[in-house]
């Protein structure tokens, strides 16, 4: 990101915070004192975000670093949403459907903001633990003796948030479809290698009962790629970065799957170049982390590709944002005979929100057209 884009998007932050520390203080029905601790406790919260990535949080006791994360990153979606909310009041009140009384020293607008915004984040919350299972068949043509299972997710961000007793409810799911494959399209890491190895994650893996192939997404870049690399080496993960795998299945059928480097990485080989150097003849299926530029897979006549990465916002109305980026921001789509699914995560980044969006994981049947 270039530096004008870099200010012009601190300009707009800028103007946000200052909107709506502007309004919770006309909000308040207290004394200055009062205002100024709580509009500057609000301040500090989202202030927490940003010392996070700046400073780091590997070098503080677990304790710390996890409530450090957890206020910082939510603060950010808190303060987006109340963002909104003023700027809908604010609009009540030029179109007189919200009277000027209802924003300035109320104790009825305090308690409505806070009963609407612990409402929605409560929602938020648990509709983030909830993780939808996303059955798919994929037909194929290729000679299969019979349907195989495998299960596709995307965007795990394990670390500081996602932690190991959240992670080992995944295991004990995904264990209970029997695939014979696991695909990850990236991003199993949040931000820390410290985070996963003092949480022993690498152990959770083990307990997988199927082979499990991933390629990277840009956070094990944040992370430190070679760190992330013997990461996924000590949890028994085969990594593929601009790499082929012919996966033998049950029955003496076997699979093609490729796992490009994540564009993070600009001299990553070209698709072209992988499926062109691939052994031909199986059902072959890509993980690609980002869903740029889907058309690639098409000409390189891959059966089924994998992405994540978007999030598919998160939150509502940044999904909308999302689909203006990426021609399939999230979701199944098909381009000639090639299939795409876009994840939008089974885990998330920052703060554990889902509104509008959810939290999923893929159980997708291969069978003989």
């Amino acid at each position: 990101m270039n530096l004008s884009r870099v200010i012009v998007l601190l300009l707009i932050l800028l103007i946000g915070v200052g909107y709506v520390s502007w309004h919770v203080w006309q909000l308040l029905p207290m004394t200055v004192t009062g205002k100024w601790v709580v509009t500057g406790a609000l301040l500090l919260c989202l202030v927490c975000f940003f010392t996070n990535f700046i400073f780091g949080l590997d070098d503080k006791p677990m304790s710390v670093a996890v409530a450090l994360y957890e206020l910082g990153s939510s603060s950010l979606f808190i303060g987006f949403y109340l963002l909104l909310f003023f700027l809908v009041l604010d609009l009540g009140r030029l179109f007189h459907l919200v009277p000027r009384s209802f924003l300035y020293n109320s104790w009825i607008g305090t308690v409505s903001v806070i009963v609407i915004m612990t409402g929605l984040f409560v929602y938020g919350y648990f509709n983030y633990l909830h993780k939808e299972r996303v059955p798919m068949v994929l037909n194929s043509d290729k000679p299969f003796h019979q349907p195989h299972r495998l299960v596709m997710m995307s965007d795990l961000h394990l670390g500081y948030h996602n932690r190991a007793d959240e992670f080992r409810k995944w295991v004990d799911m995904i264990n209970e479809e029997n695939p014979e494959v696991i695909l990850i399209a990236g991003d199993i890491i949040d931000r820390s290698i410290r985070a996963l190895i003092e949480q022993d994650m690498a152990s959770e893996f083990h307990r997988l009962k199927a082979p499990v192939y991933a390629c990277l997404g840009n956070h094990e870049y944040y992370s430190g790629e070679p760190r992330a690399k013997k990461f996924y080496q000590d949890a028994g993960i085969h990594l593929l970065i601009d790499e082929h795998s012919v996966v033998p299945l049950a029955g003496g059928d076997s699979i093609l799957i490729v796992g490009r480097d994540d564009r993070t990485n600009k001299r990553r080989a070209s698709l072209r170049h992988l499926i062109g150097s691939a052994p031909k003849g199986y059902y072959t299926i890509l993980m690609d982390h980002q869903p740029y530029h889907l058309e690639e897979a098409q000409q390189a006549g891959v059966d089924f590709q994998l992405s994540g990465h978007t999030h598919y916002g998160q939150v509502w109305p940044i999904s909308w944002i999302e689909d203006l980026i990426y021609e399939d921001a999230f979701g199944p789509l098909q381009k000639g005979d090639t299939h795409y699914y876009v994840s939008s995560g089974i885990g998330i980044w920052g703060g554990k929100f889902r509104i509008g969006t959810r939290s999923e994981y893929v159980v997708a049947d291969i069978k003989k057209e």
